[in-house]
């Protein structure tokens, strides 16, 4: 008797084998163990065993492989690579095919990876310091009824110094701040900006000097403060990059400064400053200065404790602040204290819009891989009577599967190097914008994290982009696929799946058209924001008066009436005025203010205004209405003018005009008339307009001042001359910022414009792409449906009802993905509420011409393959 296979080991040799190959297999090792069976049954059953076995790993030795009888299955990796060697040799001979898929890859993975590299500088990619978690600043929590809306503020000398003193989660705390300085010696005054760092600054964000040193703690006295040191780029590009520079002498708003240390290339202003400031001096506080508590100008850092959390570093804060507080409740009534790791804030509100391109970018590749999905699975389609004919020689669906993902990844990894030189020469391209808009611009790089996110994202787009295409084509049923005979296209192959695809296009592009949109109409919003001041033919200068040179409030004054006085004769000047602060343009004073004949309350609860020192003029140049009383005069000696707001909020109904006032951080004694009621001024466009004073004070003098030139004609035609004027007075004082104020408005909105015009350029992508991809499965279809338009045509079909038929199998996925899009774009709104202005997220109107527009495009890439289709020759179609 002929002994019989183990049944298990043949019912699992059984399990992986196709059904039209099982028998032949089994038949084989069927024979094969009988014949092994007569010399040993113990050797043949385990023989048997270990055939099974391999087949149930798909290579079984010693037996037929499942592909084609006789041979035998190669390994899964040898065959991937021999078909991705295949694939090059298939493209070469259609490089036209190759090179349209690769660049619509290209174009998506591109922006993926140029947005990736953004958010990996910015958000991933920890800040160049030694342990940068422990990193943090420190801030007072203001009191909310005086300071409504305000979450943190700066720290006064005298609360700095109880906190550095009593606390014990930190291994360090430094206070710092800004100054600007006026450099001579040179052939020009140039203004430059420093850091005013306090003891402990640098071994707190462990940052040693490349040459050098830091400071000493005797240097941090008023009398030994005279020493900088400077940062690389300014080592290079006023010192010569000379070792020598060490111990040289720079002159400093007049005084002599002696350079002890240049700081490494890489150390930039990250969370304490501007990255440009080249300078750091030391802060060196008097006792006058330490006992201050009432005045907030300064920031700190500090570095946490082994073990500390942020957390609990806060509720430290948050005990200290009370007890100062109840030792000090008319300074300190109602502030609190925070800690807030550096990290992210310098990361603050640009991570919501980083995060929100990158979804954005990531909705254009999902795009480009279903547009390459319907451009391989048409390909496929062509070649269906190839795959077939390979399939009736034994080639299994796995095969054929694997086959056509190969020729899907060798695309993706070829539009993949081109996304990655794409993505490169945008960032550099680019480079100058996102200095302006992107912290840590300078760190933007195609590392190898970007870099390997780059292979992973086109590895993974030809696998979404080849999946369906592949599992489509292996699915042909070969006996109808045969039959076909010189047909070379069918009606019905893959045009589900290509429909399908052009849903989702149009549904993904609905979604970034309505965000780019959205962005666009709050854009114009902000443009179109009320300001309260006419900026048109404005310009704008900054000047300093360094203390070594104009130290008394009388000299200062001097030199303003002096340089009003010559830059209002000038010709074309239709006038001028002074500000320490001009509108849009930030910072400026925040102080309580006591209406005369209520009492002073404590800080939590007096009311604070924006407080602005103005000279004669300045209304009448920045075009602020005067509402009720008068404008300022040179004549007068103290001079208030509150606005709007500002009334309402002091005064209510009444009418502040002839009321008296005193700013305590100006002066308690001081009484001030109120003198004028103006109109109100925005300082950021998307917020609402403070309630604001405007001093005049004959005898303070600010060292630092903007001044307002109104003129006729193009106000930068007259910088030069305005920067003569002062030079005439002052040869050593550099002029800044000369500008026209609109240009300064339209600088606060380039964030705006930068997410807007990211936006706009994903969603003109997306829609290009989704054009294509309804064209392309038109025209497959009118291909597919030749001979039954042709026999329509013949049986007298109009030239219209052909028109029409094409066109309305054009809108249906259309319109599907309309719907499905209008869906996923409502639920995709709240992303977007922080950032727009004056529009809702989810805007009916947005949509409306959103979706209009994509039914236009669909019509448009509807008609070419309907025209096509009705000049349809029916007897040339019914002959072939």
């Amino acid at each position: 008797m002929t002994p019989a296979p183990p049944r298990l080991a043949e019912r699992l040799a059984a399990w992986r084998l196709p059904d039209e190959r099982r028998d032949f297999v089994l038949g084989d090792l069927a024979e094969e163990f009988s014949a092994r069976a007569a010399v040993s049954p113990a050797a043949a059953r385990r023989w048997y065993w270990r055939q099974a076995i391999r087949c149930l790993r798909g290579s079984p030795a010693g037996a037929p492989i499942p592909d084609a009888p006789g041979a035998r299955r190669t390994p899964i990796m040898r065959s991937f690579l021999s078909d991705l060697t295949l694939s090059l040799r298939v493209f070469r001979r259609a490089p036209a095919f190759a090179f349209a898929v690769a660049l619509v890859l290209a174009l998506g993975i591109g922006a993926t990876t140029a947005i990736f590299s953004i958010v990996n500088a910015v958000l991933l990619r920890p800040l160049p310091y030694d342990e940068p978690a422990g990193l943090v600043r420190l801030f007072h929590i203001p009191p909310q009824a005086t300071f409504p809306g305000i979450a943190t503020f700066s720290l006064s000398p005298a609360n700095f110094l109880d906190w550095q003193r009593e606390s014990r989660s930190f291994t360090g705390m430094a206070a710092y701040g800004g100054r600007q300085f006026t450099i001579t010696g040179g052939r020009e005054p140039e203004a430059v900006r420093a850091t005013r760092t306090g003891p402990g600054f640098f071994e707190i964000v462990r940052t040693p000097p490349a040459l050098g040193r830091t400071f000493t703690p005797e240097e941090f006295e008023p009398a030994r403060a005279k020493v900088v040191v400077v940062s690389d780029a300014f080592w290079r590009s006023h010192l010569g990059a000379s070792p020598a520079a060490i111990g040289q002498p720079l002159t400093l708003d007049g005084e002599r400064y002696t350079i002890v240390g240049v700081m490494p290339a890489w150390v930039s202003g990250h969370g304490w400053g501007a990255s440009s400031q080249p300078l750091w001096v030391p802060l060196a506080w008097s006792d006058k200065d330490r006992a201050v508590r009432e005045n907030h100008n300064y920031n700190a850092i500090a570095r946490l404790a082994p073990g500390v959390t942020v957390e609990q570093a806060k509720a430290e804060l948050a005990v200290i602040s009370k007890r100062l507080e109840e030792a000090y409740p008319s300074e300190n009534a109602g502030w609190g204290g925070t800690v807030i790791p550096l990290q992210e804030l310098i990361v603050g509100d640009v991570r919501t819009s980083l995060l929100m391109l990158l979804g954005a970018v990531a909705l254009v590749l999902l795009i480009a891989c279903a547009n390459t999905g319907n451009l391989i699975l048409a390909r496929a389609m062509g070649r269906r009577k190839e795959i077939a004919i390979r399939a009736a020689l034994g080639a299994g669906r796995r095969r054929v599967f694997q086959h056509l993902l190969a020729e899907s990844l060798v695309l993706a990894i070829a539009g993949g190097a081109a996304g990655v030189l794409l993505a490169s020469l945008a960032l550099r391209a680019g480079a100058s914008l996102l200095a302006n808009q992107i912290p840590r611009s300078d760190d933007i790089t195609l590392d190898a994290r970007v870099l390997l996110f780059a292979a992973a994202a086109s590895i993974l787009t030809g696998l979404l982009a080849g999946a369906i295409p592949a599992l489509r084509a292996g699915r042909a049923d070969l006996n109808d696929t045969l039959k076909e005979g010189g047909r070379s296209d069918a009606p019905g192959a893959g045009l589900f799946t290509r429909r399908a695809l052009i849903v989702a296009e149009v549904a993904l592009s609905l979604m970034l058209l309505m965000g780019a949109g959205v962005m666009l109409r709050s854009l114009h919003a902000l443009r179109s924001v009320e300001t309260g001041i006419n900026a048109d033919h404005v310009l704008k200068m900054e000047v300093n008066l360094p203390d070594t040179r104009y130290g008394t409030p009388q000299q200062k004054r001097a030199f303003y009436d002096q340089l009003l006085e010559r830059v209002r004769a000038l010709p074309g000047v239709q006038s001028a005025g002074l500000a320490d602060t001009l509108p849009v343009t930030g910072g400026g004073s925040v102080q309580s203010i006591v209406v005369e004949g209520r009492p002073e309350l404590k800080p939590s609860e007096q009311p604070t205004v924006a407080v602005r020192g103005v000279s004669a003029g300045y209304f009448t140049t920045l075009g602020i209405p005067i509402l009720k009383g008068r404008d300022v005069a040179s004549s007068d000696r103290d001079a208030l003018l509150v606005s709007a707001s500002a009334a309402k909020l002091l005064w209510g109904d009444a009418d502040p005009v002839g009321t008296r006032v005193t700013l305590p951080l100006v002066s308690r004694t001081t009484l001030v008339d109120v003198v004028g009621l103006t109109g109100d001024v925005k300082e950021t466009l998307a917020e609402k307009a403070p309630p604001t004073v405007y001093y005049y004070q004959r005898d303070l003098g600010y060292a630092y001042f903007s001044l307002a030139i109104r003129t006729p004609g193009d106000p930068a035609a007259m910088g030069r001359t305005a920067e003569a004027a002062v030079h005439a007075i002052d040869p050593q004082l550099p002029v800044r910022e000369i500008r026209s104020m609109q240009e300064v408005i339209d600088e606060t909105l380039t964030a705006e414009r930068f997410r807007t015009l990211l936006l706009e350029l994903f969603a003109a992508v997306a829609l290009t792409l989704a054009s294509v991809g309804i064209y392309s499965v038109l025209s497959y279809l009118v291909r597919g449906r030749r001979r039954e338009i042709g026999i329509r045509t013949a049986l007298g079909a109009a030239t219209g009802d052909v028109l029409r038929m094409v066109v309305v199998e054009g809108l249906k996925p259309a319109l599907l993905g309309i719907a499905i899009g209008a869906a996923g774009a409502l639920l995709a709104a709240r992303a977007l509420e922080k950032l727009v202005f004056g529009v809702k997220p989810y805007d009916p109107l947005t949509l409306a011409i959103v979706s209009l527009t994509l039914v236009t495009i669909a019509i448009a890439a509807s008609l070419l393959p309907a025209w096509r289709a009705a000049r349809l020759d029916p007897v040339t179609v019914l002959r072939d």
